[in-house]
């Protein structure tokens, strides 16, 4: 067999956070970091798994029978990867049927502990691999909105929502002239999106918040100053504060911070975007916070 190559793109969620779920219009961004997929003929029987991480290290291994993907290999990691193999094989059962040997690498180019879209990439690489459509391989897999998919699959920024469980995608460029002055900042942890999806869920969120999300997404994209960007990025910190009982994150760990600040994704952890970066480029590396992008450093 000839060697093949696949790649995804990781993701960041400006606008819309868990509200995506239930239908929010919400603005994501491919990033210029993802995760690709090698495969090529193997040297020992069965499918040997080899995860590398953006050092080139080895931090997950495993061989796996070709017939139902058993595995000696005893960890979470493994019985997630056997259940996207399944799942893959279920949507296509010709999906490795006929092969006997075969080495699987997937390597990331960027830290695992950053939450651009391990899983997401994965995923979107598997199913691009076996054929079948990722956002399909999503809901049998780990389930979620799918917006990580569509960034994965797009190279360039995207309004996502879902109409109906269907997703509906529309690709858009930035008209802010002010991007030098945003600021990704790694908040040095890794907050668990499953967790976050469960507070949401014990929530009563209305059609009215819905709608705002969606307008505030859109007033965003669309914002044609700083200021107006800060103001919009506010509201939203505002009404998902109010809504899901949670403290925005300026509020808990930057308050003195002179610009704004919107969290990204999951609240707590993983990137937040900040304002008014270049004469408080020192604030956050003060802080404790040293992994900084540029806007232009991280999206695609």
């Amino acid at each position: 067999m000839e060697a093949t190559n696949f790649y995804s793109h990781g993701k960041l969620l400006l606008t819309g956070e868990y509200f995506v779920l239930d239908g929010a219009k919400a603005l994501a961004i491919p990033t210029r970091f993802g995760q690709s997929l090698h495969i090529e003929k193997g040297t020992r029987e069965g499918l040997h798994w080899v995860s590398l991480d953006a050092e080139g290290n080895t931090w997950f291994e495993a061989v796996y029978t070709l017939f139902d993907f058993t595995t000696s290999t005893n960890s979470s990691i493994a019985e997630t990867l056997q259940r996207i193999l399944l799942k893959a094989r279920k949507l296509n059962p010709s999906f490795l049927k006929n092969t006997t040997s075969i080495k699987v690498v997937s390597s990331l180019d960027f830290p695992r502990n950053w939450g651009l879209g391990t899983s997401s990439t994965l995923i979107n690489n598997i199913a691009q691999w076996a054929e079948v459509d990722a956002y399909q391989l999503l809901q049998e897999s780990f389930g979620g909105s799918g917006y990580d998919i569509a960034a994965a699959q797009h190279n360039q920024p995207i309004l996502y929502q879902l109409d109906n469980g269907i997703p509906k995608i529309t690709e858009v460029s930035f008209p802010w002239d002010f991007q030098e002055e945003l600021l990704f900042v790694h908040l040095n942890q890794k907050k668990d999106s499953k967790e976050g999806i469960q507070h949401y869920r014990s929530k009563s969120i209305d059609e009215e918040i819905l709608n705002t999300i969606s307008e505030l997404s859109q007033s965003i994209l669309n914002a044609s100053s700083l200021l107006a960007f800060e103001k919009f990025i506010n509201l939203h910190e505002e009404l998902i504060a109010n809504s899901l009982g949670l403290t925005p994150v300026k509020a808990t760990y930057f308050p003195d911070y002179p610009g704004a600040i919107k969290s990204l994704g999951a609240w707590g952890g993983d990137f937040i975007l900040a304002t008014r970066a270049k004469e408080n480029a020192h604030y956050f590396t003060k802080k404790g916070y040293t992994t900084q992008l540029g806007f232009q450093e991280m999206i695609l």
